[in-house]
């Protein structure tokens, strides 16, 4: 559970957690815990934790915690039992160790459940020793990385070429909360993995979002990804889209729609950046779109999803451009919508941009097919049409990831 590479990453992110936070605690209030750790109460989640052994993440957090002394020593518990989870969901998506249950490996929901019980028992705890409001905000941010793999990437050995991929949590639980997200599935499944591409071996990394607006206003794409774009050979952020169908999104827009989001937040307006005075209202992709959709990858078409919606130049409503967006247009949507789809494309194409990599990386977003249960199932949290589907979707995002790799590697 805590291999070498583990222990290194949690060894880093504490000791950079400890030079951020100041030492001197307050007495505060605790918090209560939040929208989205409030519906783990209900009968599926708690299903779900119960069917895959993941219900025993959250009661060993709250002993760990229990058994600190000091703020110091909280943070090593958290940041170890962070990185732990991650890397448990990543061992059992991958077929090493016990399954845990009957629940199909492939499930990306034991991460996501297990996290916010682990999240709702350092919002809520009220340790021997002050902690002050900063604090336990930093322990919470730490807890966040750590098990979302977000201080877990790691490209050991030479001559193997480096790819980054990211997921995203489940979302509109409250429209359906047995719902699984394939994306944070084909992150789990695809994490520290090798890839045979035409040029050699190439080893995949991945980190999973939350479905947070204000997650991402804080800068957490940009904090995560930096580091590694100009070192990484290719990226693609990965989220679920449409009915049947994947999409390799042309262009990506400045603008947030207000959909809410998983603590059933609504934000709406230009995608807040670093430096708005030179921020672009759109980005392209640099995957290699034409290869992708012409490449047989699997069960589910794939296209080249070129459309936006925009605000023409010197007009006030938007409209609806196939071929997207037109000069000096205001952006409105891009093709992966107005939702954190869009937005983690529009960040990390963007940073890639201000980095200077737009001629050298390719870097953009897919969208996968919604997950979807077997016909007749409104209750049951798992089905064999929704397992197959789930692994259909992983391994085309496998496939995917695969030939753009191949077509950019030999350019």
């Amino acid at each position: 559970m805590t291999s070498p590479r583990v222990r290194i990453g949690v060894l880093g992110i504490v000791l950079l957690a400890g030079a951020l936070v100041p030492t001197a605690a307050h007495a505060a209030t605790t918090p209560s815990p939040t929208v989205e750790e409030q519906r783990l109460d209900q009968p599926v989640p708690q299903e779900i934790l119960r069917r895959s052994g993941f219900d025993t993440m959250a009661p060993g957090f709250a002993r760990a915690l229990e058994h600190t002394h000091s703020y110091a020593q909280a943070r090593q518990a958290v940041a170890r039992q962070g990185a732990a989870l991650w890397r448990r969901a990543v061992d059992r998506a991958q077929g090493r160790g016990a399954a845990g249950g009957d629940l199909s490996r492939d499930d990306d929901r034991p991460l996501y459940w297990a996290r916010l019980g682990m999240t709702r028992q350092v919002r809520t705890w009220a340790p021997g020793f002050a902690v002050g409001e900063r604090q336990r905000a930093a322990l919470l941010d730490l807890l966040e990385r750590t098990s979302r793999g977000q201080t877990d990437i790691r490209y050991p050995g030479q001559g193997l070429r480096r790819i980054l991929v990211t997921g995203f949590d489940p979302f509109t639980l409250d429209r359906d909360i047995r719902i699984s997200n394939p994306s944070g599935a084909s992150a789990l499944a695809l994490d520290g993995t090798v890839i045979e591409t035409d040029e050699g071996p190439a080893r995949v990394e991945t980190a999973v979002f939350p479905v947070r607006w204000d997650d991402f206003a804080a800068g957490t794409v940009e904090r995560t990804l930096r580091p590694y774009l100009p070192k990484v050979d290719l990226f693609t952020t990965v989220s679920q889209g449409r009915v049947g169908r994947f999409d390799v999104e042309r262009t990506n827009g400045a603008w947030r729609g207000g959909f809410p989001d998983n603590e059933n937040v609504s934000r709406t307006g230009t995608v807040p950046v670093a430096d708005p005075a030179s921020q672009p209202q759109w980005t392209t992709t640099t995957l290699p779109y034409a290869a992708i959709t012409a490449a047989d990858t699997g069960r589910f078409p794939v296209y080249d999803h070129t459309e936006v919606t925009e605000i023409p130049a010197g007009a006030t409503d938007p409209v609806v451009r196939a071929d997207g967006p037109t000069a000096g247009s205001t952006a409105r949507a891009g093709g992966g919508g107005d939702y954190l789809s869009n937005e983690i494309a529009y960040r990390a194409t963007l940073l890639r941009d201000r980095l200077g990599l737009h001629g050298t990386l390719p870097g953009g977003h897919v969208h996968t097919p919604v997950l979807q249960f077997g016909a007749g199932n409104t209750t049951q949290v798992t089905d064999p049409e929704f397992v197959r589907n789930r692994v259909d979707i992983i391994d085309q995002v496998r496939a995917i990831v695969t030939v753009a790799a191949d077509a950019s590697l030999r350019d």
